[in-house]
């Protein structure tokens, strides 16, 4: 179930990155333009392979490890910036619980 929500959660976030003004906006403050499309495209992937990684256990770990990846630098571009911890806590919390998902597919 985890799994399932959180997928899903990535698929629609990857998308408003892809398509929406605002992400747009947040992209150009971090200083990352050049990297909104392919973070949006990586997103995508990585909630359909975790989706994908409920009948396939392989897609499973390359997403969800894939995904803590992003997040982890995810919270790190939040530091860089100076970011609070309300707006670097959904970062670190989608960090988490895909290091949490990987690690309990693996076993």
């Amino acid at each position: 179930m985890l799994a399932f929500c959180t997928g899903a959660a990535f698929v629609a976030y990857g998308l408003s990155c892809l398509r929406s003004e605002s992400m747009t906006a947040e992209f150009r403050r971090f200083g990352l333009e050049r990297l909104r499309v392919l973070t949006g495209v990586l997103e995508v992937l990585g909630g359909l392979g975790l989706l994908v990684g409920l009948v396939w256990p392989p897609a499973m770990w390359l997403s969800s490890g894939g995904l803590a990846l992003l997040m982890m630098l995810g919270v790190g571009v939040r530091v860089r910036v100076n970011d609070s911890l309300v707006q670097t806590l959904p970062a670190l919390v989608l960090m988490l619980v895909n290091g949490f998902i990987l690690f309990a597919s693996w076993q």
